[in-house]
């Protein structure tokens, strides 16, 4: 079982925050209302926001006007974070944040303004891939821009007892690169990779229904963006059963839509959860950034 930091003695006896916690009417996601993640969180606080992830897959921390070293910070209390293979789009001073945006500065785009075009966990890729991530809204546009969340528990136990035991035992292979290039070529955001960042996202082969180290539940974990492959099928066989699964995954019943708000704090599980980018109309402004929790390897 994944075990929460333990934080630091000024941490440990902070004065308690009042907060409440209040599930979406939706198949999957919860709000959190009167935290601020910039102040000392102390540990009765923060095991309820740590069960709050756990029951509802995500969160969303309304009205955070915090830094981005807040961002981090709290990020951490959950576990190291992850330095994204795309450094181009750091943010200057924290590394640990990917900046997610449309937006150009000198003709040159500032973050990634595509990520999330194809429903994915995110970092399945890796052999140990997320745990979570943490986006904060910075600058929203005035239509569009919602993100949306699949919870994959619901997608296991939908799955009919024939098809339960036909995928429980198999394994598939996750790529970065599955569909990089074909996103370079419609988009102007997605930088030329070296063969240094390459070799960090060699494809990691993964259980195609994954165990939440935290509550036991089934997932199943497979993605339209980065899983390429069942392994020891038929290419043919394989690509039947994909999107079979892919089709299944994303059922409007498994599905809650988030409309962003300002300074929202969005935080989910990747072990539970698939989620895809709405989209944003071109000439609106969009910028979002995001930490990354490490995870487990996957079983």
């Amino acid at each position: 079982m994944t075990a929460v930091l333990s934080s630091d003695a000024g941490t440990r006896n902070a004065p308690p925050q009042h907060f409440e916690v209040r599930r979406f009417d939706a198949p999957v996601g919860a709000e959190i209302v009167g935290l601020d993640i910039s102040k000392p969180i102390n540990d009765a606080d923060f095991a309820r926001i740590h069960r709050a992830h756990l029951d509802h897959h995500v969160v969303v921390f309304r009205d955070q006007q915090v830094t981005p070293a807040d961002h981090v910070a709290f990020s951490r209390r959950f576990g190291p974070l992850e330095i994204h293979v795309l450094h181009q789009f750091q943010l200057k001073g924290q590394p640990e944040i990917l900046i997610v945006s449309n937006i150009k500065e000198n003709g040159e785009p500032i973050g990634l303004g595509d990520a999330g075009v194809y429903w994915h966990s995110d970092i399945s890729y890796k052999p140990k891939p997320s745990l979570g991530s943490l986006l904060h809204a910075q600058e929203l546009p005035s239509q569009g821009g919602d993100t949306l969340f699949a919870d994959q528990h619901l997608a296991w136990e939908a799955l009919s007892p024939e098809l339960q035991k036909r995928v429980l035992p198999l394994k598939a292979e996750h790529s970065y690169l599955a569909k990089y290039e074909e996103l370079r070529s419609k988009n102007p955001w997605r930088p030329k990779l070296s063969q240094a960042q390459i070799d960090q996202v060699a494809p990691a082969i993964q259980p195609v229904v994954r165990t939440h180290p935290e509550t036991g539940r089934k997932a199943l974990f497979v993605s339209e963006h980065f899983t390429t492959r069942i392994v020891g099928l038929p290419q043919d066989e394989s690509d039947a059963l994909l999107a079979e699964l892919f089709a299944h995954s994303v059922k409007p019943e498994f599905v809650y839509r988030h409309h962003w708000a300002p300074h929202d704090l969005v935080f989910w599980d990747n072990r539970s959860l698939m989620h895809l980018a709405a989209g944003t109309p071109d000439e609106l402004r969009r910028k979002l950034y995001r930490t990354t929790i490490e995870g487990d390897t996957p079983f």
